[in-house]
């Protein structure tokens, strides 16, 4: 049987904390359901560490212990409650290494989750990391591509930034590169939209189009390649960055990036710019599959007019 997302996890976590004598912190990580069953059931006497709800001072504390060469976790259970999580992170452990020569590598698994969550818990936000220096980024939706940033990290002594997905926990795929010599359009997905967009691709290339999907892992630091400039550069139109957070950020970063690299239009498509509810009609979702079907449905029909 495959090995999911979930498992993945799950077996870093253990791995991390029986062999390589790591912390994991968090609020509530040995309730009910284990952090969506990514989790080993393991406790204190193991290294996993129970915090108090007050998450400015979580976040204080994961510093600490960082500092001292621990390699914690820190596991946010909603992606948004890092603007409370994040500001001892992103304004002493990012910066120790430059100021004070002294690395805090931290591995910070962000949860994203939506629908019907509120204003405050939902969708993702690496975007308040990624403009912060000393951190990288990643958004890891397979299981070897959760494997690599964590291998990764532990080579490393750099805060890592782990947009996860609870929607792609079950997955148990990994997500290929689809790149045409001349497409009609370019697709340049992030986090839980990487699955939208290969939905929206199959559809569109039923109605004749080709559609190129390049997959956005590493977030921070962004290299664009070149692979990438030659498929915007031989497309119809261009293309467009997908992501679940708002396209203030991140989203417009990479768009700027490889439209400055490639000197053809790169769209951009993430949250809208309001507020989520709890109620379905008032909920902030990421782009789905109808909604890039129809925004690209659209620019190229725009260009043949």
């Amino acid at each position: 049987m495959a090995k999911t997302v979930r498992d993945t996890i799950k077996s870093v976590v253990n791995h991390h904390l029986t062999e390589r004598g790591g912390l994991a912190f968090g609020q509530c990580l040995t309730a009910v359901g284990w952090v969506g069953g990514t989790l080993p059931e393991l406790y204190e006497e193991d290294g996993m560490v129970e915090l108090s709800m007050a998450d400015v001072a979580g976040g204080g504390i994961v510093v600490g212990a960082g500092l001292m060469g621990k390699r914690p976790m820190y596991i946010i259970r909603y992606q948004g409650f890092n603007w409370y999580n994040s500001p001892i992170v992103a304004n002493y452990a990012c910066k120790s290494k430059e100021i004070w020569k002294n690395p805090c590598p931290i591995f910070v698994r962000s949860i994203a989750m939506e629908g019907g969550i509120g204003p405050v818990a939902g969708s993702s936000h690496h975007s308040i990391y990624d403009r912060m220096p000393g951190v990288k980024v990643a958004a890891p939706m397979t299981p070897k591509e959760y494997t690599e940033v964590y291998n990764q990290f532990m080579l490393d002594d750099d805060p890592y930034y782990v947009s996860e997905h609870r929607k792609s926990y079950d997955n148990t795929e990994e997500l290929k590169d689809t790149i045409h010599d001349n497409s009609d359009f370019v697709l340049f997905p992030i986090s839980i939209t990487r699955f939208a967009a290969e939905e929206a691709k199959k559809e569109l290339e039923e109605m004749g189009l080709k559609i190129s999907v390049i997959h956005q892992l590493w977030i921070k630091p962004f290299s664009v390649k070149k692979e990438w400039i030659q498929a915007l550069e031989n497309s119809k139109i261009g293309g467009m960055v997908l992501d679940d957070d708002y396209v203030a950020g991140t989203c417009t970063k990479i768009a700027h990036e490889l439209m400055i690299n490639s000197r053809a239009p790169v769209y951009t498509m993430g949250l809208e710019d309001r507020t989520a509810g709890f109620h379905p009609d008032v909920d902030n979702l990421p782009p789905t599959k109808e909604k890039i079907i129809k925004k690209v449905l659209k620019l190229l029909g725009d260009q043949d007019e």
